[in-house]
């Protein structure tokens, strides 16, 4: 089943006008007083909520009453990026003090767990913007944000280890999978707020932070299946001289939009 989530739409123009604009630098976190967090680009005061806009754009966005925000904090920058002739590798210090191809650490576990590369890439993304120092206010630690009790359960012994930390998280994802037959939504929700929480409310439970995290991580991972996806069509031929009329009334029938989440995750095939 596939279901599509919207986390808020553009207000009115009048509205715009009663806005106080705060700017907040790359990254910030706004830190709720019920202990989650919501990660967001910037920020604007509309009378007595603050709207956290968690992306470069104006239309995904998350309204939280200021009285419930505790505090802000900012975001430490992500690791260098360093581009190479062939593709653009991330690059971190591994436990060994060497640094690490983050792309073939995230292919090698998401090959092993037969899950899509661009998922675990966007769940990282999301999680910890690809610090591998990242530490939460409540304790997750490294890539992918894992809990130690939870990284203790993956047999993950240093979380701030990039490749045990892919790994762990990874097949922690994998799991949620499973255990929700592959519904993505709920995976996602279960890796944020608990698999417990997820049970409880039967599905994505009424928490901002986790509703704006599954929506970010949908998004994103769409946005680059879809550029994959146009990367791989073969460019139309262009036809000399005049332009042809439609000889059907298919063809000018308007093409519908592409779907903006996808809500089930179809498991990779198995390694061969």
């Amino acid at each position: 089943m596939k279901r599509t989530i919207q986390v808020g739409a553009w207000a009115a123009a009048i509205t715009l006008l009663a806005m106080t604009a705060i700017p907040c630098p790359a990254a910030d976190t706004a830190v709720l007083r019920n202990g989650f967090s919501i990660r967001h680009e910037r920020r604007q005061v509309i009378g007595t909520i603050t709207r956290l806009y968690v992306d470069g754009s104006e239309s995904s966005f998350v309204d939280v009453p200021t009285e419930e925000i505790d505090h802000f904090e900012t975001l430490p920058p992500e690791p260098k990026v360093v581009e190479s002739a062939s593709h653009r590798e991330r690059q971190a210090p591994a436990a060994s003090g060497k640094p690490v191809d983050l792309n073939e650490v995230v292919k090698a576990a998401s090959g092993t767990y037969r899950l899509d590369p661009d998922l675990v890439n966007s769940v990282i993304s999301a999680e910890s913007g690809f610090n591998v120092r990242a530490v939460s206010p409540k304790g997750a630690q490294g890539l992918m944000q894992l809990m130690p009790q939870t990284a203790s359960a993956l047999g993950v012994h240093n979380a701030f280890d990039p490749q045990a930390n892919v790994e762990g998280g990874t097949r922690y994802l994998r799991e949620l999978l499973e255990r929700y037959d592959f519904d993505l939504v709920k995976a996602l929700a279960a890796y944020n707020a608990g698999p417990q929480r997820v049970e409880q409310y039967g599905g994505v439970p009424p928490y901002y932070e986790t509703k704006v995290y599954v929506a970010r991580i949908v998004r994103d991972f769409n946005k680059k299946k879809l550029a994959a996806k146009t990367a791989s069509q073969p460019a139309s031929p262009k036809t000399s001289g005049s332009k042809s009329t439609p000889t059907s009334a298919s063809a000018t029938k308007p093409r519908k939009p592409a779907p903006q989440t996808q809500a089930k995750a179809s498991p990779a095939p198995p390694n061969q």
